[in-house]
């Protein structure tokens, strides 16, 4: 049996399972399983993937996008381009190499979206610093998009949430790269001014699930365009299929 699996602290929420095993199904990999490990800390990794023989490839989701990079042997160029990893391929030696496909994902759902909305998107808010984020602003830079990354603390090239409370007018493209309004908590949302949005705005969320989040609606009742995590999502895990086989 080839094992793959899913690495994070959470993943009741998570699509992975069902989508790989669907996957395996329907190209008729009988002897491919698709598993998720959730541990605590990530000091469990190591003995998570060496307990497992035949483990082959991993995802890897929040919180340990960063933190992983340090079990890995080798980074692949979109890891190092990002600085995070969201996917390992567990070589025939039992190498661990470290790649990004969120980055993938995300700028090729981005880059579809911009192409059927009537306004140019020159900036953009991007919510949050963790690892999806890294992918997020690898993306903008490549598109040429400029961006201010927002947290909760004052960082030395960032603002912060009280700060964008303050703004009039926001940047054409904003981005949800927390995991605030993820099931079950989906009255949450990022505190961004809702009110100053307009058609002129696009609201793009990481989050999948649900499929129309808090922020999602927001962005709506004020006429934005909006865009879920789904199709990144669906296209980051073909990337990570393709970088498995």
């Amino acid at each position: 049996m080839k094992l793959f699996g899913l690495v994070g602290k959470s993943l009741t929420h998570s699509f992975s399972k069902k989508y790989f095993t669907e996957k395996f199904a329907n190209l008729g990999l009988l002897d491919y399983s698709f598993e998720l490990f959730e541990i605590p800390s990530i000091e469990n990794f190591t003995e998570l993937w060496t307990s497992k023989p035949n483990l082959c490839g991993m995802n890897v989701t929040i919180p340990y996008k960063e933190q992983i990079i340090k079990y890995v042997d080798k980074l692949d160029e979109s890891a190092q381009k990002v600085g995070a990893v969201n996917v390992i391929k567990i070589t025939k030696d039992r190498k661990l190499i470290g790649f990004n496909s969120d980055y993938y994902g995300f700028k090729t759902s981005l880059e579809y979206e911009i192409s059927n909305f009537k306004y140019q998107i020159y900036e953009a808010l991007v919510l949050g610093t963790g690892g999806a984020s890294k992918a997020v602003i690898a993306a903008l830079n490549d598109l040429n998009i400029s961006y201010k990354i927002v947290s909760r603390n004052p960082t030395q090239d960032g603002i912060t949430y009280s700060e964008v409370m303050k703004m009039v007018q926001l940047p054409h493209l904003i981005v949800n790269c927390t995991p605030l309004g993820t099931f079950p908590k989906v009255d949450e949302c990022p505190e961004i001014p809702y009110s100053v949005i307009n058609e002129k705005n696009m609201l793009f969320d990481l989050v999948y699930n649900p499929s129309e989040t808090l922020f999602i609606k927001n962005g709506k009742s004020y006429g934005a365009t909006t865009q879920n995590g789904l199709d990144m999502l669906h296209l980051q895990a073909e990337k990570a299929w393709e970088i498995w086989n």
